[in-house]
This record gives structure tokens, sequence and C-alpha cells, in this order.
């Protein structure tokens, strides 16, 4: 919003510079983007008065003219203006001037006729108004007077730039309350004769849509002179606040728009059929506004109308045909409060903005309509005549705003703060702000203002007084904190690093909502019940996870639906199991889950096309467990699970505890979820898997290493983790090294028996082992094997 320093100052006047008036309003959070002179540096010109004019003899387009600028002497000076003429009253530079770009005024000669000076126009003296000659000041200005001082040219233009919430402000009034505020001074108001009918003529009034329109107003003013001139005071104060001049009536309108922050409009009432209507469009009318463009009036957007259709869009532009023009005789003024609700993106739908939509959708005082219109009123009556009516008013109280009722505790503004406001100084800032105070107990009791929208909690006021008291008021206080060491313990695994090795070995992370479709995650937990949302984004996310499975799969799917078939994904994140023992009757368990589907590998000449299998997702897996330091730990036992493929599922387990599942996916779900393919998926609880066994040194053994194969024959049901568990039971501390590096089903191996190949690595720390040792270990081991599993060495 731009305004003009001057005109702030009629209202309010603290004894401040420009600058600290710039400064303070900032730091009171009302951002000064600038400000600019009124009009350019400049000394020596007066008023004067062109006493003769006449044609200069040598030149067709200037004049030869005696101006009287108050002094004994008439100055004689030529000057090329279209306009200047005898009789009228002029801004004179007279020698010795300096004018803007310091351009000094001497005496001079122009086509032999001596020119002791010169008449001036806007543009030479550094004004921003569009004329064709020198400047036309009134006859009653008086000679010899400064410019500057009458044109009151020791100005500036402010422009502040207001936040959303701060609509109060986008009036005088607002700026005067809020300087008076920051100053402790006291704000003078305009002030003017009531305007009384004079007359009973009015214009009916029908508010159709009162949530959206709870008060409108409306007079009647009859027999008014569109074409009387506004006045220069007027026309110099819109132009200083980027308004043009455009008639007396719209002027004024403008006027009280920059006075108050009140939009209004003013109807030509010859062409006004019937009542008038506030009421939502139909979709489907069309509009002509006055900037001469037709718009289509949306079904939700308020209009003012008459029985024949639309005049006006509600509280954002006027209509051509309804407004005021040169032949205007009577006028209907409007002067409403519609709701912010009501306005907010309206004019940007239809591809507008203007000074009325931007103060309506923030928010002006409820209660300003009728001084506001008498105002206006008696700026009519004043400069264009006319004769009033009475005021009608249409109101529906229920949706008018109030004032917001809100408790102030001392104990919080202090804590918010961190430092003590007297109380007297509260109630001073509270009150000069317009709110009404009422010391309690705990501290106050606030009734804000109707024009202040933002007030509606305790924090708003704390806010308040913060930036009134002056935030440099405020002392910097330097935190104070004990310092101690954070509480982790060193074996704890980051989830970052988890992370990090999953992307180096393909994985992509996916994040996928805790919200997912229940008929999904029905058949992939169909034993199990879930928290349904009872208002929900939509049906397909209304129920909260109980596994990662549901949003990974539908990924996949998505995926290979877009051509990608080889797809890695990995997530960690809540699932959220209903249980009345825990808090708010939800379990919620952070969780890691990964899929694969797809080849192996990406196609490449050298490979050879594989499709994923479980034991590459369990290879994956096995070195996540690895970062644990504690393989021995974990196992993997077949088991079973309600979305996987049976006989192609295993229990994780830690420590004989079940963490998770993996195995491929139950076929029966691979329509459902999109899938193409073998889909291989596990799941374990992160809390079971985020801890390891810190690593103990040992020294290197500096004696040779022995090596023992064995291949024994088992039935088909033996795991190879049971004989694997037991060798490192009977093997002793010499059995350094395990590892089974074949399985073998086929000719010299009896159906329904398998062969396994295990690798036995022996050493001792202290000294080389002998072979009869060695071969006694061996036959340890074989024997345990025999007892436990009837197994036989294959020959």
């Amino acid at each position: 919003m731009k305004f003009s320093e001057s005109w702030l100052r009629e209202w309010v006047n603290p004894a401040i510079s420009r600058e600290e008036l710039a400064h303070q309003i900032t730091m009171a959070g009302l951002e000064v983007d600038g400000f600019e002179a009124v009009a350019g540096d400049f000394t020596g010109v007066v008023i004067g008065e062109v006493v003769e004019c006449g044609q200069h003899p040598d030149a067709d387009k200037l004049r030869v003219t005696k101006v009287n600028v108050g002094g004994d002497e008439l100055l004689d000076i030529v000057c090329g203006a279209p306009n200047c003429r005898q009789g009228l009253k002029v801004c004179v530079a007279v020698v010795g001037a300096v004018l803007p770009g310091e351009f000094k005024i001497k005496k001079a000669k122009l086509r032999g006729q001596p020119s002791n000076g010169m008449l001036c126009s806007y543009s030479e003296l550094g004004i921003d108004i569009e004329s064709d000659g020198i400047i036309e000041l009134p006859l009653d200005a008086p000679l010899g007077t400064d410019v500057r001082e009458y044109l009151q040219l020791n100005d500036a233009v402010i422009d502040v730039d207001l936040t959303a919430n701060r609509a109060d402000c986008l009036g005088m009034v607002g700026l005067a309350r809020e300087v008076g505020v920051l100053n402790r001074a006291t704000v003078t108001a305009p002030t003017w004769e009531a305007v009384a009918p004079s007359h009973q003529e009015t214009f009916a009034v029908d508010v159709q849509a009162p949530q959206g329109c709870p008060r409108y107003l409306s007079r009647v003013i009859n027999s008014v002179d569109v074409s009387a001139a506004t006045p220069d005071w007027m026309v110099e104060k819109l132009r200083r606040s980027g308004i043009r001049s455009i008639d007396p009536v719209v002027d004024i309108t403008n006027y009280v728009l920059i006075e108050f922050g009140q939009p209004m409009h003013a109807f030509d009432k010859a062409n006004l059929s019937g009542s008038l209507h506030v009421r939502l469009g139909n979709g489907e009318e069309k509009l002509t506004l006055l900037d001469g463009n037709e718009v289509t009036v949306p079904a939700d957007t308020l209009v003012v109308a008459d029985d024949k259709g639309s005049l006006a869009l509600a509280g954002i532009f006027g209509g051509e045909h309804s407004g005021v023009n040169a032949e205007t005789k009577d006028i209907v003024l409007e002067c409403a409060f519609f709701a912010p609700l009501a306005i907010m993106g309206k004019a940007r739908k239809l591809g507008l903005h203007t000074d009325s939509s931007h103060r309506f959708e923030r928010g002006v005082d409820p209660e300003q309509q009728h001084k506001v219109m008498d105002r206006a009123s008696r700026l009519v009556l004043e400069i264009c005549g006319g004769e009033a009516g009475p005021v009608v008013e249409v109101k529906a109280d229920e949706y008018l705003p109030t004032a917001n009722e809100i408790t102030l505790r001392r104990v919080k503004l202090d804590k918010l703060l961190g430092h003590h406001v007297p109380d007297s100084d509260v109630v001073e800032i509270l009150e000069r702000l317009g709110f009404a105070v009422t010391v309690i107990d705990a501290g106050w009791q606030v009734t804000t203002a109707t024009y202040r929208f933002d007030m509606a909690i305790e924090e708003d006021l704390i806010e308040e007084i913060a930036r009134i008291y002056g935030y440099n008021n405020i002392p910097n206080t330097a935190p104070v904190a004990s310092l101690s060491m954070s509480e982790h313990r060193e074996s704890d695994i980051k989830l970052t690093k988890v992370r990090s090795l999953l992307v180096a070995r393909g994985f992509q992370e996916a994040v996928t909502y805790s919200f997912v479709d229940p008929k999904l995650q029905n058949l992939v937990h169909p034993e199990q019940a879930a928290m349904v949302l009872p208002n929900p984004i939509s049906s397909e996310m209304s129920a909260m996870r109980l596994s990662l499975f549901t949003g990974l799969l539908t990924s996949v799917g998505y995926n290979q639906a877009r051509q990608q078939n080889r797809v890695r994904l990995f997530e960690t994140g809540l699932r959220f199991i209903p249980d009345s023992a825990a808090p708010m009757g939800v379990r919620q368990e952070p969780m890691l889950a990964a899929v694969i589907a797809g080849p192996q590998s990406d196609e490449h000449w050298a490979l050879e096309s594989k499709t994923v299998d479980f034991f590459d997702l369990k290879g994956d897996l096995e070195a996540i467990i690895g970062l644990t330091l504690s393989d021995a730990e974990f196992s993997f036992k077949v088991a079973s699970h309600s979305a996987l493929h049976p006989g192609q599922c295993a229990e994780i387990t830690r420590n004989d505890q079940v963490i998770g599942y993996i195995g491929a996916v139950h076929p029966a779900l691979e329509k459902p979820f999109g899938l193409n393919g073998k889909t291989i998926v596990f799941e374990l609880s992160l809390d079971a898997l985020l801890h390891a066994s810190l690593p103990e040194a040992k020294p290197v053994s500096r004696f040779p290493a022995n090596r023992r194969d064995i291949a024994v024959v088992v039935d088909e049901a033996v795991q190879a983790g049971d004989i694997l568990s037991m060798i490192k039971k009977v093997g002793g501390n010499q059995l350094v090294g395990l590892n089974l590096f074949d399985v073998y089903r086929g000719q010299g191996v009896v159906e329904g028996k398998k062969s396994l190949a295990i690798a036995l690595t022996l050493q001792d720390n202290a000294r080389t082992l002998e072979e009869k040792e060695i071969a006694a270990t061996v036959e340890t081991v074989v024997s345990a094997l025999k007892t436990e599993f009837n197994a036989s060495l294959r020959d």
C-alpha cells in the first residue's frame, strides 16, 4: 500500500524524521519497501500571475509574458507552453532558482526577447503528473508563496508491504493507529458534519446471501453535478496513493477507500431497475465490467443485481452498465461488509485483482460502514452538490464477525517473551490498539477489536505486545543449558548404515502412505483386523497399514505396468497394530521391508538372463544381518505366512525370537496387485535388528590352518542349518571355519536323500595341529551327525 507521509501526519504527527518513521513501521511488522519524494529537488520556485501574454514577434510557438510574483516589478518571461494565457496563476522559477538536475535559472534572451525566469510544468519540477503545458494553479493561490509549501511538496510516498493478516492497515485510519500506538501519540481523525436526509427517497435492497453479505448500506443522492472538478487536495492525495483521478464521485469513493480501508461503489440510479439484490451468480450470466471486459459470473460468486440482471461483482469490480458517467444525475451509494470467505479467490479465478477485492478478502471492519457512508455522503454534497436521502441498511447479525474474548496470562506472557513487561505497559499497549482490557487474577481478559481479524488466541496478543513494546527493548539473554553426553549405545546400528548398504546393493528407497486400501490389505493379512480411519482421504486410503507389504507390492505393480520390469525397492516405516493395552489403542512398530522382482541383473551381453529367486533376497538380507556382527544369533526356519508362497517362506529369528518373514509372494496376490512374475519380499522389526555385538580383538594365529571336507548323506527333510549348528556345537575351539559348499541329489545318492558337502577349517593359536588331532575332531563330528540325524559319509 502506498500513502503520503503528509496525509499520515494529518492524523498523527510524532516528532520523528521520515527515516525514523519508516524504520519504526518496519520494526513493528509493517515492512516499508521504500519511500520516494513526491517532487524533485528544487528551490526558488514561487507562485506568480500572468498579467500580460502576447505573441513572440519572431517565433510562432513562443509567447512573451509579464508575470507578477508579488514584488515591485513584473518579470519578463518567454514561454512556449500552449496553455499560457493572461490571468493564469503559475509556478515561476525566478532568476537564481535551481531546478531538478542542478539546472540553474539565469537571465537570458530568447529570439531577442528578455526572459528573466521560467514558467514551470510538472515534469520540470520532477512531479510525476502528465500534462501538455505549464502548471495551472487555483486562482486564489497567493502570489509570491513558495510552491513547495503551497503544493506540500516536502512530502514522500511511503510504500508499505503488508502481510495478509494486517488488513486493518490498508487504510490511513489503521496506519495512523499503529503509529500512534508506537509513539504514544494522539491520533486525530477527520471530523465532518453528519449528513441529514433532505428527502425520503430510498432504493430497496434485498440480500439473498446474508452469509456472504451480512451488512449492506445504500443511500440515494439526487441532483449531483458529476462535471464538478475534484479538489486539487483530493486529486493530489489520491495520486500520491497510486490512484489517478477519474471523476468526483469515483474519486470520493477511492478517497474513503484509502482513508478508512473501506471499498464503496456508486451506481447510476437511472440505470437501475426495481431493487438491488445481493445474491450468488447462476453460472451463466454475462457481465461487462467497468474496464470493458466481459466475464461469465461463476455460480459461487456474489453479485449485486437489479431486477434485470447483474450490475457488479460484489466486493470486486463494478459493471459498465450501472457505473457513473458524464450524464449521471442521481446516484446510489453502496457501502457493505462482504465476508472474507465469500470474496477470497473469486477475483483471481476471473483473472482480476482490485483494491476492493484485496481488502474484502482480508477483512474490513464490519462496524465502520455507517461512518464511511456518512463521510462519503458529506464529500459528495460538498464537491458535487445534491440532496441525500436516508440510509437503508440490511443486516444479518448472526453472520457479522464479533470481537473475540481472549484470556492473557501473565505467566504465559513472561515465558514466551523471556522478559517482564510492566502491567501498565501491557494495558496501555492493548488499549491503544483498540482492545478492551479487564484485569483478572491470572492476567487480563481482553476483548479484541472487530477490525483485527488476526486476533484469535493468547499468542496473538503476546505478539502484539512484543512488537509494540519493541523487540529491541527485550534484552538479549543467552540461553542457559547444561551440556551432557548424549545417551546412546555403541552397539546400536544407525539406520542410515542399513539404507546405504541396500542402496549399494542396487535397491531404491520407497516411501509409501501409511494409509492403504483395506481390500488389498485384507488379502495380505486376512486374519488380522486393521484400524479404519473415520474420515479418510479416499476409500483406497482408509486403513492403517499392518505391514509394509501392501504399499511395496502396490509400488511394484505400478512400476511393472510402466515397463519397469526389474524392481528392487526397500522401505522403513511404522506399522500400526490395534492393541488395547497400547497408548491410544494402537501399537506402532518400526519395520524394514524390501522387495525384488524381474531379472537378477540389468540386461547385458556377458550375463545370463535369470529371474530373481528366494536366495537373491536372502543374500541381501544376510548382508544386512552381517552389520550386527552377530550372524550366529540369526536363523531362517520354514514357516507359513498368509501373503507368502507355501514352501517358499521362512521366518527370521534372532535368539529364537521371530522378528520377521521372507519369501515369495503368494500366487493369489499377483493379480490383485498387478504383479508380473515371481516377487520376493521380506519384512523384519528394526528394533530387533539395530543392535550389534561389539567386535573383540583376537590375536591372529601364526600356525597353519587345516581344511577337511566331508560329504554326509541325510534325509531330504533335514535342514542344512541344523547340520551346521551341530558341527559348531561339537567341533570345539579349534574349529575356526565352517562352510556348506555343495548340495547333491542324483546318481549315487538314494532317492529321498541328499548329500551335503561341508568344509571344516581347523586351527590352533598355540601350536600346529597334528594329523591325529584333526582326524579325531572330524570323527567326533561325523559320529555326532550319525547319532543326531542318522547321517552317513558318502562313498
